[in-house]
């Protein structure tokens, strides 16, 4: 797992992209631009509102535990639990980093319909696009990835340049995060009981127990 103390130093030494919103990780502090009234930001859900079990996972586009978990974990959670109704889930960010901010606004961008299609990309080329150079590399290679869902670039430059909407992400992480106690990533609650990163066995055991409780 990824430790929030030790990305968040280093993520406030990064410069920024050209045109891309540039502010504080601090909770307390917005752009100069950003209006404040902030948007409301909803979270992204799959499966049905009526099932029994509910899990939700705090996750960073970043991470690298997090891409392992969604590579090797996740598909088959999917497909045996969310897609038969067993589960509903939710899936929160984390921004212990301004790039995961940014594939966040990216994926974001596509509404809810898009979101876990773009995810799914962002975490299979982790690797690539968060060594595609400097910050405004990153970017690029960022909206790429937007292209490929179909988004275009006067869309992706819109929502990438949207202070408002990122201020008001990096507000709704803090307060998610301190509600939650979430030092780490991946993290997860299940029916509200707070779990660390672990292997598919071990989940749909946990799963399987509640759902027959």
């Amino acid at each position: 797992m990824i430790a929030r103390r030790e990305l968040l130093t280093s993520a406030l030494m990064l410069g920024t992209a050209t045109m891309l919103p540039s502010f504080s990780f601090a909770q307390d502090a917005a752009p100069a631009d950003a209006p404040a009234d902030l948007p409301e930001i909803p979270d992204m859900v799959l499966g049905s509102a009526d099932a029994p079990v509910k899990v939700m996972e705090y996750a960073s586009f970043t991470c690298p535990h997090c891409a392992n978990f969604h590579a090797n974990v996740f598909h088959e959670l999917k497909a045996n639990y969310i897609d038969t109704g067993k589960v509903q889930f939710t899936f929160r960010e984390v921004y212990f980093d301004r790039f995961g901010l940014w594939a966040s606004m990216v994926a974001r961008c596509g509404g809810e319909m898009r979101y876990f299609g773009i995810a799914d990309r962002l975490f299979s080329t982790q690797r690539e696009w968060t060594k595609a150079g400097d910050p405004a590399g990153i970017a690029d290679a960022l909206k790429k990835i937007g292209l490929t869902a179909g988004l275009t670039s006067d869309e992706l430059d819109a929502c990438l340049n949207d202070g408002a909407k990122a201020q008001a992400l990096v507000n709704w992480y803090g307060a998610n995060a301190k509600a939650d106690n979430i030092t780490a990533t991946p993290s997860f609650l299940i029916d509200g009981e707070p779990y660390s990163n672990m292997g598919y066995d071990k989940f749909a055991e946990i799963l399987d127990e509640k759902l027959g409780a």
